[in-house]
């Protein structure tokens, strides 16, 4: 009997079935292509890992930049052949993104965009032909020139080099523009004379020999203290009768010579009107009255000087006086620099910080900067005899020593609050803010910037300097050479050998 084997028939298409999953995974894809899109153009995070971090933003312009409360417009006119075009527009690149929507940014080339490069050339009053951004805030507007973000060498113009940018300045000149333009008015602080205090002006050339007097020795000071939208005022105390009212903040360096009674009136009149003052004392100058107007506050102002002894070689030792600093990170002015060291050229004394008669009278005391570990301070720093020069237990004082504090009286002692009150930041060192002294670091810059934001109440603005590119250099000694020439002559050469060896072998066997 045969058996017949019947085919089953074919399962039917249906078309309409897989159409509808494909336009439905079409839809799908299409979906996660915008969804991956938006998040990361809505959402995304940068990260600077290079060595200099040379667009990374400090902390201060990120503070500023978020307390904008209008909408910054910034006009971009760099021609393609400026050394620092495409610096400026990676700068830029990262302020839009820390702004987050309150910058807008246009980039106009006026050799090809003659035209719209006019009309914006007549609306701020343009009259230079130099590359330069111009900032627009709230109908205000502020130019900032290409020669004022870099450094630019020209010495190899000569030999058929083009021009060199030996630093790189555009946060700090952006940064400055964006502060002038949000505060409106500079803020007037008076800088006092009258006492053989550093000037800060250049004085005019003698007529007699033509000779140009030397530049203020604090200049570079000056220079940084105006860029956070503040005007420097000279300020005589014998030719008024009180502190202008406009100048909340005043600033004295190193006077050579004591105040007078009615001087320290006036200072004692403007202190309990809320007045805020920053005063770095020359410790071989005779201030009594100066003195004793600290010591109201629980401030000592010691007559003695810090040193150190430091091994210079094997067998030996060196006394120095130029005193070390560390930055303590309890005061809103250095806690960004915490634990930070910085020197402090020329003779240093230290404070002594009374806290029971300063709690008496009101008073908050808070030290700023002490001298590292192995410096004491020496009473007969006058002596020539190096047996006296030692440090003795009952005479000289011992660490911690303070070399920088801060004063305040009515304040709320908490940062979030609000209260307006006298401050005072004091240093024992009124050398370490010269040019000579001002090293490429910057730490006494960042400490004088925090110290005068936070007499002027703008905590906020407390914070780094922008960093000065340096250059990348290696430094090998005979071992490493060694070594290099060992990686080079024989374990480069023999990695790929032995890999070679290897498959040989194997295809041998």
């Amino acid at each position: 009997m045969e058996t017949v084997t019947v085919a089953e028939k074919p399962k039917k298409i249906h078309r309409f079935q897989i159409g509808l999953n494909v336009v439905v995974q079409i839809g799908l894809l299409i979906f996660l292509a915008l969804m991956v899109n938006y998040l990361g153009f809505e959402h995304y995070r940068r990260w600077d890992f290079s060595r200099d971090q040379k667009y990374a933003l400090s902390d201060k312009t990120k503070r500023m930049l978020d307390s904008l409360k209008g909408k910054l417009r910034i006009t971009v006119f760099f021609s393609p052949n400026t050394p620092i075009t495409n610096d400026v527009q990676s700068l830029l690149t990262e302020y839009q993104y820390v702004a987050k929507g309150k910058i807008d940014i246009e980039h106009i080339d006026p050799e090809r965009s003659f035209s719209r490069a006019k009309e914006l050339f007549d609306k701020y009053k343009v009259v230079t032909d130099e590359s330069m951004l111009v900032l627009d805030y709230e109908g205000r507007n502020k130019t900032v020139k290409a020669s004022e973000m870099a450094e630019i060498d020209q010495s190899g113009m000569a030999m058929g080099e083009g021009p060199r940018v030996t630093a790189f300045k555009g946060e700090q000149a952006i940064s400055s523009a964006i502060i002038d333009l949000t505060e409106g008015k500079k803020n007037v602080i008076g800088y006092v004379l009258g006492h053989k205090e550093p000037p800060i002006a250049e004085a005019p050339p003698n007529l007699m020999t033509m000779e140009r007097s030397p530049a203020s020795p604090i200049s570079v000071l000056k220079t940084f203290i105006e860029n956070e939208n503040i005007k420097l005022q000279e300020l005589n105390l014998f030719n008024v009768d009180a502190i202008p009212a406009e100048m909340k903040t005043i600033i004295i360096v190193g006077p050579q010579y004591d105040f007078s009674d009615r001087e320290m009136q006036l200072l004692r009149d403007f202190w309990n009107k809320q007045g805020r003052i920053l005063l770095l004392l020359d410790p071989s100058a005779k201030t009594p009255k100066l003195d004793a107007f600290l010591a109201e506050f629980g401030v000592r102002v010691n007559d003695d000087r810090l040193m150190a002894m430091v091994r210079t070689g094997i067998e030996e030792i060196a006394r120095v006086r130029d005193v070390i600093g560390r930055f303590l990170p309890d005061s809103p002015i250095t806690k960004r620099l915490a634990d930070v060291r910085a020197p402090f050229l020329g003779g240093t004394c230290s404070l002594t910080l009374e806290s029971q008669r300063a709690q008496a009278g009101g008073v908050q005391l808070q030290p700023l900067v002490q001298a590292e570990k192995g410096y004491w301070g020496e009473v007969d720093y006058n002596s020539d005899d190096p047996a006296k020069l030692q440090f003795e237990q009952n005479r000289d004082h011992a660490a911690p020593l303070t070399i920088a504090a801060s004063v305040e009286k009515g304040g709320s002692g908490d940062e979030r609050v609000r209260v307006n009150s006298s401050r005072m930041v004091l240093v024992s060192n009124a050398l370490f803010v010269q040019d000579n002294a001002l090293t490429q670091d910057q730490q006494a810059l960042d400490f004088i910037s925090g110290s005068i934001n936070w007499l002027m109440s703008r905590e906020q603005m407390i914070g780094i300097a922008p960093k000065v590119p340096k250059t990348l250099t290696f430094s090998l000694d005979q071992t490493a050479l060694r070594n290099l020439r060992w990686i080079v002559l024989v374990l480069l050469p023999l990695v790929p050998a032995l890999i070679g060896s290897a498959v040989w072998w194997k295809r041998r066997a």
